[in-house]
């Protein structure tokens, strides 16, 4: 399958002392339509400002480099190893451009980072060739990096209600857990289960059982605050972190999410309710993520006990010894 042409928008920089090489170099690149604009700078020191103060102020980076070796100032090799230097330019191919035929001198741009070499004077038709090469292996490039950094997101992305999943949410927690004991803030956990959804999901189906379960994970997500983070846990578990909220706080935000659920307009039947357990960092017999989610479990188990459409805490009790309480 053949590779895109190079988008009309995309940004080339000439970098050269001649201001004739330079206007000719623009004059060809603009002929064959692969750029949407052409930058010009007469030396490397230049030409780094240039891509810098771009970056600066928010504009589109340049997508190819054309750069001479010989400049006053800063020279094409200095230029490279100075703009290869930056991570996010180690992907912009660099093709560079000299009047000296020297195999030393081609080795040593192509260890620096050059992604070609060109002797002038060149045939303007091979120099667009070799440009449209290089620009198309960026382009394959960038897709394939967009396309796994959506990929990333999926595998972190639960996807019936968009939360992050358990891996996902469990590296939360661990970060959360770390930045409390560092500052020595609390930390409150809500394991929420949404009560009857299997046997919602038995009468109506999986589809409408799910389109529930997202409803109602939006629903909590627009309750809690932007600092909270909310994540999907089991098939009828959801999870709340809560920085720096102490444990009365914490009951007062279950009670507000189990409120809403159960007074929201047009509920389907079986009535969908909330069963929350609510566990805080640091408390009796809680002192890293492990013991701080069997804590909010076993406070779920307890709101289950009670008859379920309620919150209840962990007190380091809840009927059972503590050994047991913290066992994972």
């Amino acid at each position: 399958m053949a590779a895109p042409e190079a988008p009309p928008h995309q940004i080339c920089l000439v970098v050269d002392d001649s201001l004739t090489v330079r206007r000719g170099l623009k004059l060809a690149l603009q002929k064959a339509g692969l750029f949407g604009e052409v930058l010009e700078a007469d030396d490397g020191d230049t030409a780094l400002t240039l891509v810098e103060e771009r970056h600066v102020r928010g504009l589109p980076g340049v997508d190819l480099v054309l750069a001479d070796l010989v400049m006053p100032r800063m020279d094409g090799f200095e230029f490279l190893a100075a703009f290869k230097r930056d991570p996010g330019r180690a992907m912009i191919p660099v093709i560079v451009l000299t009047g000296q035929e020297s195999t030393k001198k081609k080795v040593r741009a192509l260890d620096a980072g050059a992604a070609d070499y060109l002797v002038k004077p060149f045939d303007n038709a091979e120099l667009i060739a070799r440009v449209r090469v290089h620009l198309k292996v960026k382009n394959l490039q960038d897709e394939l990096r967009e396309l796994n950094k959506r990929l990333q997101a999926l595998s972190t992305v639960d996807a019936v209600t968009g939360l992050p999943n358990r891996p996902a949410f469990l590296e939360t927690l661990d970060r959360e857990l770390a930045r409390a004991r560092r500052h020595g803030t609390k930390v409150a956990l809500l394991t929420i289960e949404i009560d009857h959804l299997w046997s919602f999901a038995a009468a109506h189906g999986k589809e409408l059982a799910d389109q529930a379960l997202a409803e109602l994970a939006a629903l909590l997500k627009e309750t809690l605050r932007k600092t909270d983070s909310l994540g999907r846990y089991s098939g009828t578990e959801l999870v709340a972190l809560l920085p720096e909220t102490a444990r009365v706080e914490a009951a007062a935000v279950g009670e507000k999410l189990r409120a809403v659920v159960a007074a929201r307009p047009g509920a389907a039947e079986p009535h969908l309710t909330l069963s929350v357990g609510v566990a805080c960092y640091p408390d009796q017999q809680v002192g890293d993520p492990r013991t701080l989610l069997r804590a909010s479990e076993l406070a779920l188990q307890q709101s289950r006990q009670l008859g379920r459409n309620r919150v209840a805490m962990w007190m380091g009790e809840l009927g059972i010894p503590a050994s047991v309480a913290v066992q994972v």
